[in-house]
């Protein structure tokens, strides 16, 4: 399984509307998409900083879900317009899970 690891840090006192606007349609849209999606966390240290996962079965699954998602008329219209300006900084890890990790696929997505 792949799993992109991504943390955002936030315009000053833009997490919960971030977070509600994540939780209340980008999270859907996601996974309409075809991503497994987990999160999103709030940072215990920061509170400017929110993490989240999404998966994927291979690197070609994760190229075409986000092509098509980011390419597509939800990105552009729906979500792209209001997440954007609440964010000022973002990285993404991309990981790979190992045999043991492997029994987290049975969890439903969070």
């Amino acid at each position: 399984m792949i799993l992109e690891i991504r943390r955002y840090t936030l315009h000053p006192g833009q997490r919960e509307t971030f977070i509600d606007f994540f939780e209340e349609v980008n999270r859907a849209a996601l996974r309409e998409a075809g991503m497994l999606v987990f999160g999103p966390m709030r940072d215990l240290d920061d509170p400017d900083k929110v993490h989240w996962f999404r998966a994927f079965e291979s690197l070609e699954q994760r190229d075409a879900v986000k092509q098509a998602f980011y390419d597509g008329p939800v990105w552009a219209q729906e979500v792209e317009p209001l997440v954007m300006p609440l964010i000022a900084h973002f990285e993404a890890s991309v990981v790979e899970t190992t045999k043991g990790f492997e029994g987290f696929r049975e969890t439903p997505d969070l």
